[in-house]
């Protein structure tokens, strides 16, 4: 504790747990999901009956871009809360870890969307 000069009284600061960042949560699982949708797009494209499985690809594809996008940029956020400084009574944010998996596999997930549809349209084109 703390005195304030001049007076009798004094300051305390609690001391708050670090958190783990909720963004850094989020952008981990939208990016595992991102890579699961982007495997049924490859099953799709490859499996799938010319024109049929090309659109049942494409719409997955649409599934696994915008949650990959959307874990690049969770964890892209969530690195930046954790990075910046908070004043004693203030809230700490951990969880670098899982917002650098978030942005890794949300990047993969989303490569691998956009190749199974290039894979697909070539397949159904031969």
């Amino acid at each position: 504790m703390e005195s304030v000069d001049g007076t009798p009284f004094g300051v305390v600061h609690l001391d708050v747990p670090p958190v783990t960042s909720g963004l850094a949560v989020g952008s981990l699982v939208a990016g595992t999901v991102s890579i699961l949708v982007s495997l049924l797009v490859i099953c799709f494209g490859v499996v799938g009956s010319s024109w049929t499985g090309v659109w049942a690809a494409g719409a997955f594809t649409v599934l696994g871009t915008l949650t990959g996008a959307g874990a690049v940029v969770a964890g892209l956020l969530a690195l930046r809360q954790i990075r910046r400084p908070a004043p004693p009574p203030a809230v700490r944010f951990t969880g670098r870890g899982l917002a650098v998996a978030g942005v890794s596999c949300g990047g993969v997930g989303l490569g691998l969307s956009l190749l199974g549809l290039v894979l697909a349209l070539v397949i159904s084109l031969t």
